[in-house]
Formats: structure tokens, sequence, C-alpha cells
């Protein structure tokens, strides 16, 4: 995935991408329970298209979350220590 433009060339903005992702990451939702939320929103999404984004973007997130929370433990290390 281009760091650089992970979203271009695709159909929805992606604040609706992010937010599917992170519902079904944080919270044990269908990929059809994601779509009916979205039509209730006026997003018309179909359920193998939340798929794809999880696939393709779940494990960015999982990477930067990570590097965010290291760095975190890290500095709590470094106050505590001081």
């Amino acid at each position: 995935m281009s760091t650089s433009t992970p979203f271009k060339g695709r159909h929805f903005p992606s604040s609706v991408i992010l937010l599917c992702v992170r519902w079904y990451l944080a919270y044990s939702l269908s990929y059809r329970d994601l779509q009916e939320f979205m039509a209730e929103r006026g997003i018309e999404v179909d359920a193998s298209t939340i798929y794809r984004w999880v696939q393709a973007y779940a494990p960015e997130l999982d990477r930067r979350l990570w590097a965010t929370s290291r760095n975190l433990v890290r500095q709590r290390q470094l106050t505590l220590c001081i």
C-alpha cells in the first residue's frame, strides 16, 4: 500500500472507509451489520466492499497503532525511571 495516497482510486471518501474498518476491528460486527449501519446513514456500500477494505487497510492500521503504543510505553518507562 502506498503511504502517500492509500485511498487513491476508491469510490468512497477515506473517512467512510476508515470508519468501517475501525468499527469492524473494535467491535464484533459482521460485514452485513456494517452494511446496514452505513445504509442507515445514507451510504450504500456492499458487505463485500467492506471486506476488501478490511483486508487492505487493517494491517496498516494495526502497524501504526502498535508503533504508537510502543512509543507511549517507552515514554512512560523513561518517566518512571527519572
